[in-house]
């Protein structure tokens, strides 16, 4: 299908630009910066929605004070990035005023992304921004985040943002031309419909110097786009006017397709945001019910419980062969669970008295695999 046609329903989209595309050496490149941004603004005066996700803070910050990023303990590379990130935000806002327009800064880390309410919250956020005609820039909040609530790199934040505002594309700007088969091949992939293990495999490793995101983040950041029934676009960030072209339709980088019908947004919170506390063990019924006949979860389905989760927790749900078949919303905890495991809904109102739900996992509160 023409790229024009694959990408005419697109009204939101996600830009995250990689460390390499803003810096030249080891400072910030005004010259890079104010080329993005024109880009950027070129397409927002089309009618686009655009949230920019920026990496760069801690480059800027050691270009700044003279630091080698690769030499400095983690207290040093937060500070870093306190620093830096006054230096990039003036950099855009300078650049975004000069065209009229205005920037707004979001800060996150995975317990925004893992949260329902402080997801919904962000979500209003970005709603409000879009809708003053403001450029929303965000980053991971590296001057204060430790390792257990990190996200780690911009391209799997990029993701969550993208789920975030429900934006029907993705658009990661890098030092490469798209994903490559092979890196022998004059030109990339055009077109990715599944994640397999071959490009998972193909993905690599790490990325540049200056960043902390290889090919294998942006194909975890692809799972999460196509999973939710969006589009992803890997390009260079160093082509002249990228996004436009994009958006004009040009064969430019590699396009990942998703599914045909988008997720909702509670299903894409559950599916990629929060992690799993436990894991349900169902028979064959319960699959060919979840998956055929797209019922709910019943207890009676199920045959083991594993992990100590609460009711409100989400769980992988597994079948006899230890297949994920789902994830979900439990209405039950752990112990409750392994008390009425295998029983019917009248067998469990006896047991349980008020506090029973006829559903273990509800519809909605439901993705299947």
């Amino acid at each position: 299908m023409p790229r024009r046609e694959l990408l005419k329903d697109v009204r939101r989209i996600v830009v995250k630009v990689g460390t390499s595309s803003l810096t030249e050496g080891e400072v910030l490149s005004p010259e890079k910066i104010a080329r993005l941004a024109n880009d950027i603004v070129g397409v927002v005066r089309r009618g686009y929605q655009v949230v920019l996700v920026s990496s760069g803070a801690i480059s800027a910050g050691a270009g700044l004070m003279s630091r080698r990023r690769d030499f400095v303990t983690i207290p040093e590379k937060q500070a870093l990035a306190a620093v830096g990130q006054i230096l990039l935000m003036d950099q855009y806002r300078a650049c975004f005023n000069a065209a009229g327009l205005e920037i707004g800064q979001i800060l996150l880390t995975e317990d925004d992304v893992k949260n329902r309410r402080r997801y919904l919250n962000a979500r209003h956020t970005f709603n409000a921004l879009l809708e003053f005609g403001v450029v929303p820039i965000v980053n991971e909040n590296d001057s204060v985040v430790i390792k257990e609530i990190k996200i780690g790199e911009n391209d799997t934040l990029s993701a969550y943002v993208a789920n975030i505002i429900e934006a029907e594309l993705l658009v990661l700007l890098s030092d490469v031309d798209g994903f490559y088969r092979d890196l022998a091949d004059p030109e990339p992939i055009e077109e990715v419909f599944d994640i397999t293990d071959e490009i998972r495999d193909l993905a690599g490793g790490a990325g540049s110097a200056h960043g902390s995101g290889g090919m294998s983040t942006k194909i975890r950041a692809a799972e999460i786009v196509i999973g939710s029934g969006e589009m992803m676009i890997i390009a260079n960030g160093a082509v002249e006017g990228v996004l436009g072209r994009i958006m004009n339709g040009e064969k430019i980088g590699t396009i990942f397709v998703g599914r045909d019908r988008a997720l909702s947004s509670r299903k894409r919170w559950i599916a990629y945001s929060v992690k799993a506390a436990g894991t349900v063990i169902i028979d064959d019924g319960a699959v060919r019910a979840l998956r055929e006949r797209k019922k709910s979860l019943l207890a009676r389905g199920i045959t083991g419980v594993q992990g100590d989760f609460d009711l409100g927790d989400a769980v992988d749900i597994v079948d006899a062969r230890g297949e994920r078949i789902g994830k979900g919303i439990v209405n039950y905890n752990a112990k409750e669970l392994q008390l009425i495991k295998g029983k019917k809904t009248d067998e469990i109102r006896d047991m349980l008295e008020s506090n029973y739900f006829d559903e273990v996992v509800n519809r909605d509160d439901l993705i299947i695999y």
